[in-house]
């Protein structure tokens, strides 16, 4: 079994801007400063490409978490898909669309996980851990979507 959530966001960035900022480590760094979040191996700044890894460092509950991902898939300016290597997850796999509108752009993020220890994680992913990350994507591309902080 599985979450599986979507955030769709829509902005005045074009989509070849908005798809470079999605994957570019700096700006996830300041997008989520609030939990600390920091990249410590891997690409750790500047943008990721396919087939390039970044563990991640954060803080979420209280509790020091790391987890790798590696762009498993990219069809630039159009989608990129991360997924975990390793990390607190069964599996954590995020869809990232972008498509060029009238006016702007609209991102998608689609992201499907699994929490860890059985029936205990189920639990976790129904009463909080769902919202908690669907939180966090949204967080990130209100980020996002108002443009690189200079």
């Amino acid at each position: 079994m599985s979450v599986s959530f979507q955030c769709t966001t829509w902005t005045t960035i074009p989509q070849e801007h908005l798809f470079d900022l999605a994957r570019n480590i700096d700006t996830h760094q300041q997008s989520l400063a609030k939990s600390r979040e920091e990249a410590i191996a891997g690409v750790t700044s500047g943008l990721i490409s396919l087939g390039e890894n970044v563990t991640w460092r954060a803080w979420h509950f209280g509790v020091p978490l790391k987890m790798t991902s590696r762009i498993m898939q990219m069809e630039a300016p159009h989608s990129f898909i991360d997924e975990q290597v390793k990390g607190p997850f069964r599996w954590f796999r995020h869809i990232h669309e972008f498509s060029q509108e009238s006016g702007g752009t609209t991102m998608v993020d689609r992201v499907d996980f699994a929490a860890p220890f059985g029936p205990l994680g189920r639990l976790a992913e129904k009463l909080f851990l769902a919202r908690y990350l669907q939180k966090l994507i949204e967080e990130r591309n209100r980020h996002l979507s108002a443009g690189p902080v200079d």
